[in-house]
């Protein structure tokens, strides 16, 4: 069978094509105006689940990132408290070691360390209840506005900590242990002042409580170093996310954004193909006598 082209069929054709060639070109000069490869999902629709997936993780990491940054406030706040309460029972232990001296210390010299006790005693406590963000740090979850009361019984309930997402499967605890740094009731460093206190009002010897004092300074400075290896561990991974983010941003970058000389080039190329066409278009399509008596 023989066809035959006519002239509606040529226009036809020719309009197709400088349709096809100016949406072209309208949408390099989209991607050249706002240098974004996708502007809405039917642009790419692969491309643009593969820039939800990639945003959805850089928001995580963001989250990770805020986490990680809350934490370390947490642990600088309760490293801070645990060094001044390090200091307090230093002086607390040096002023037993004196008060040990039963055989040399009159009456008023042993009252006079005992007062100096009475007044480290309210430095520990206020180190045992540093807060941060209007909580206390070795308190856990409590609702307590404060771990200790002044009568030295612990608010903190057993279990409960504050814990900080900073990855995908890890959570690290970024407050103190009270009861492991300071004990509770009898057993509290607050109690042992207060009994070191009154043996030397009593003349007692008080030798027998540094070993005691020993003990809970220890717990102490375990206490610290556990805050300051959560810390070290905080620090790396603050870094980690930094490299993280370079990355998802470049694979964010690839999916979405443009090359812009290369756009601007292909357009320049475009702008010419479509002004060709208009050219030749009009050239081929010569109005003819049929035109007219149509």
């Amino acid at each position: 069978m023989v066809y035959r082209i006519t002239s509606q069929m040529l226009v036809s054709s020719s309009q197709d094509n400088l349709q096809a060639s100016m949406a072209r070109l309208a949408s390099l000069q989209s991607q050249a105006g706002t240098q974004k490869l996708i502007t809405k999902p039917s642009d790419d629709p692969a491309g643009t689940a593969e820039s939800m997936r990639i945003r959805s993780d850089q928001r995580a990491l963001a989250q990770y990132g805020t986490n990680v940054d809350n934490g370390l406030s947490w642990l600088t706040s309760t490293d801070s408290a645990l060094s001044a309460a390090t200091s307090a029972l230093g002086q607390v232990r040096d002023l037993t070691v004196q008060g040990a001296n039963s055989g040399s210390l009159s009456a008023s010299a042993r009252e006079a360390i005992a007062t100096q006790l009475d007044q480290l005693k309210p430095a520990l406590l206020a180190a045992a209840n540093q807060q941060f963000a209007g909580r206390p740090v070795f308190a856990g979850n409590t609702d307590a506005s404060v771990a200790f009361n002044a009568d030295a019984t612990y608010n903190g309930v057993s279990g409960s900590t504050v814990q900080r997402r900073i990855g995908p499967s890890t959570t690290v605890r970024v407050d103190g242990d009270g009861a492991a740094a300071f004990g509770v009731g009898a057993n509290s460093v607050f109690a042992l002042v207060d009994k070191i206190a009154a043996d030397l009002r009593a003349g007692a010897d008080v030798s027998a409580h540094l070993s005691a004092l020993d003990s809970h300074l220890s717990s102490i400075l375990g206490e610290q170093s556990r805050v300051g290896a959560v810390y070290s561990q905080l620090e790396g991974s603050k870094v980690l996310n930094a490299q993280e983010a370079g990355s998802l941003e470049a694979q964010r970058s690839h999916v979405e954004d443009v090359d812009l000389s290369k756009v601007i080039l292909d357009l320049k190329t475009q702008e010419i193909a479509y002004q060709t066409a208009l050219s030749v278009t009009a050239k081929a399509l010569q109005p003819t006598l049929m035109s007219f008596l149509s």
